[in-house]
């Protein structure tokens, strides 16, 4: 099995995918130190095109995913203005290099959650 890291974004106060949403990856190295390795943007799905880190790149270790919801829900009359989220950090562990590794994020425009998906 290869590993790979994915991720999508659901609206969850319009209840539908968030498209459009951008999305950084860095790798955490110590306190301070990160290594940004993917930036994407979700698409009509609220996914990416394709896994942030697949095959050889999915090594054991910290990561963050950033994303940026505040733009996404400024576009929209629901969201305060100016938005009350802006990037939402959601840092996390790779431990098996072989396993698939979901980080969704459910975000509206005044809270969200995370959890590892399938």
């Amino acid at each position: 099995m290869t590993g790979k890291l994915t991720t999508h974004v659901l609206d969850t106060a319009r209840g539908r995918p968030a498209a459009g949403v951008a999305i950084e990856l860095w790798k955490v190295s110590g306190p301070g130190e990160r290594t940004r390795v993917a930036v994407a943007h979700t698409n009509a799905d609220g996914r990416t095109a394709t896994p942030l880190l697949e095959g050889e790149s999915c090594i054991p270790g910290v990561y963050e995913l950033v994303f940026a919801i505040g733009p996404y829900f400024a576009d929209f009359s629901a969201a305060s203005s100016p938005p009350f989220l802006d990037s939402v950090p959601v840092r996390f562990r790779i431990a098996d290099a072989s396993a698939h590794y979901h980080v969704p994020l459910l975000a509206s425009p005044w809270a969200y959650s995370t959890y590892r998906g399938s």
